[in-house]
């Protein structure tokens, strides 16, 4: 594994602020952004064993609330508010595209939860940003069929097999015109609690990254 320098970060999106931890060495080959819809623990929570499990397979990695302290604890309903979450990814695309270090690199989206929709309606509104797109679970149902029909990027949806909104979750990735890709993890619902479920959940996401991740388009890169 790669020695990483880990550094939080506060990034701007509208009238807020949302805490990051990233992780970068110069030698990554890709840079996996990875959206949660809670607040904190990125180190010692699931979210971050997942995104240790990226970062040993090579990757560097910005894992990102998309809540506030203040949302999480005294305004819960903003956690299904699909397209405020959208544009606080977008948000955190507009950081990256004025820093040097990462800037370059390809970059691959990981979301779950609501973070799915957000996701979803993120990439297809910048589809240049994003090589490779993985939700894990989630409901990218709620970002509307437009933006599911506009995803241009290579798209997996990894389902746990108990997850009680597999009829929705399958709907939503019917509507997907990009490639996709359909990754079941036996014996786990959408939490994936189950030992080992959240350690295959992530072999799923790396092995889609290897294969789609390529070098961005130079005017991916520059600054507006």
């Amino acid at each position: 594994m790669m020695k990483l320098r880990h550094s939080p970060l506060s990034i701007a999106a509208g009238p807020i602020w949302l805490e990051a931890m990233q992780a970068h060495s110069p030698d990554a080959p890709g840079l996996i952004l990875v959206a949660q819809t809670t607040v904190g623990h990125h180190r010692d929570s699931r979210e971050a064993h997942f995104v240790q499990r990226l970062q040993k397979a090579g990757y560097a990695t910005l894992l990102f609330d998309l809540l506030t302290r203040y949302e999480e604890n005294r305004d819960p309903d903003t956690r299904y508010n699909a397209p405020l979450l959208g544009t606080r990814i977008g948000a955190v695309f507009e950081w990256l595209r004025h820093q040097p270090p990462l800037a370059e690199l390809p970059v691959g989206l990981v979301a779950s939860g609501t973070g799915s929709a957000a996701a979803v309606r993120a990439v297809a509104k910048e589809p240049e940003m994003v090589g490779a797109l993985v939700c894990r679970g989630g409901r990218p149902s709620l970002a509307g069929i437009a933006p599911l029909r506009q995803v241009s990027c290579p798209t997996r949806v990894i389902a746990g097999e108990h997850d009680e909104a597999l009829t929705a979750l399958h709907q939503a990735y019917d509507l997907l015109e990009c490639a996709k890709d359909w990754y079941s993890v036996p014996g786990t619902d959408d939490f994936f609690r189950e030992p080992g479920a959240l350690d295959d959940a992530a072999d799923g996401a790396i092995d889609w990254f290897r294969r789609h991740l390529r070098a961005r388009p130079a005017a991916a890169t520059a600054a507006p």
